[in-house]
């Protein structure tokens, strides 16, 4: 829901915790029609916007959910660049195992070279070499709380 604060006196903390707080606007009165018509408009693009992303990533986060723990592990690995001897020594498995995983991450998440993976990674909000292992909950993990 867009937000358009409207006050008869701003200040500039106020402006700064109004804007934190998550309104798209904040407009002096009294405030002109074209002023305010305008500051709405902006407001419902960025939503209009917003609602769009949200749209195109929601496939994207289906096709991560159907990974399995272990798959969620090496998927977050992989895409932070490390090898496969790396991944298989982290997590306390076989290089082999890991090649496995590697390649089941690769047929559910429908890609054909690492560089999809990653970039389907930068897409749901995974932020690269500084992602942390297992165990973290992530915004792109909508089913980490049902497991």
């Amino acid at each position: 829901m867009p937000i358009i604060f409207l006050t008869g006196y701003a200040d500039v903390l106020t402006a700064v915790h109004v804007i934190k707080a998550g309104a798209d606007d904040l407009l002096t009165k009294p405030v002109d029609k074209d002023t305010l018509v305008g500051a709405i408009e902006r407001a419902l693009a960025r939503v209009s916007r917003m609602q769009a992303s949200h749209e195109q990533l929601g496939p994207l986060r289906a096709l991560v959910s159907h990974l399995s723990p272990r798959e969620r592990q090496v998927f977050e690995r992989v895409v932070r660049g490390m090898m496969n001897k790396e991944i298989a020594r982290e997590l306390g498995t076989t290089e082999r195992t890991v090649k496995a995983h590697r390649h089941r991450v690769m047929e559910k998440m429908k890609v054909t070279s690492l560089v999809e993976l990653v970039m389907i990674a930068e897409r749901i909000g995974m932020h690269g070499p500084g992602t942390t292992a297992a165990g973290r909950r992530h915004s792109w993990d909508d089913s980490a709380s049902s497991k």
